[in-house]
């Protein structure tokens, strides 16, 4: 559907109005109404945007949180060139899951949206970029000396993406973010030959 500029303006005010809301609240137990209120639209707003419903908002809304997961690691995590680069991504990493608590608001989002198409694309897409870009600053550093030409960039990449995602996990369950920082510094020392 091509919206206007008025038309793009309403639907992200929806899906910012909803993101905001759904990271205090259960999606399970979210309804169209809380967000028709808490984004001031109506119910017919709501359905011209998102025929589809809440699983189309949750889509969208997963997609927007996506999009945010990395943004906020900017712009250390398009720049990983330096140990400097790497301590301040870390560190931002651990306080963005720190003060976001146990409620993660993309892993609640996609499992509630996870029958919906498109929801595996979403989260493969962040996954993939994130990983990307761990994996040209570990190339970038193997091509200034500061970390050693032998070590598979994508492997160690990989085990960075999913050394967050498990230590998100155990937050999400303990609330403690002790393990996400633990497997990232594991991980930068690794980098360094510790």
């Amino acid at each position: 559907m091509a919206l206007t500029v008025k038309g793009r303006a309403t639907r992200q005010r929806i899906v910012e109005g909803a993101a905001t809301h759904l990271r205090r609240d259960d999606p399970a137990e979210v309804t169209l109404d809380d967000i028709r209120s808490v984004t001031g639209t109506s119910k017919g707003q709501i359905f011209h945007y998102f025929p589809g419903g809440k699983e189309e908002l949750l889509l969208a809304v997963a997609q927007y949180e996506a999009d945010r997961v990395l943004d906020d690691q900017q712009p250390y995590l398009g720049a990983l060139t330096s140990w400097a680069a790497w301590t301040a991504w870390r560190d931002t990493v651990v306080a963005r899951y720190r003060a976001q608590g146990q409620l993660c608001p993309l892993g609640a989002l996609m499992s509630q949206a996870r029958s919906t198409p498109g929801a595996a694309e979403v989260i493969t897409t962040l996954l993939d970029q994130w990983e990307d870009h761990v994996r040209h600053g570990i190339t970038e550093m193997q091509a200034a000396g500061l970390v050693r030409a032998e070590l598979d960039a994508g492997r160690a990449a990989a085990a960075f993406i999913a050394g967050i995602q498990g230590g998100v996990q155990v937050l999400r369950s303990t609330g403690g973010v002790g393990h996400l920082e633990a497997v990232l510094d594991t991980l930068v020392d690794h980098l360094r030959g510790v």
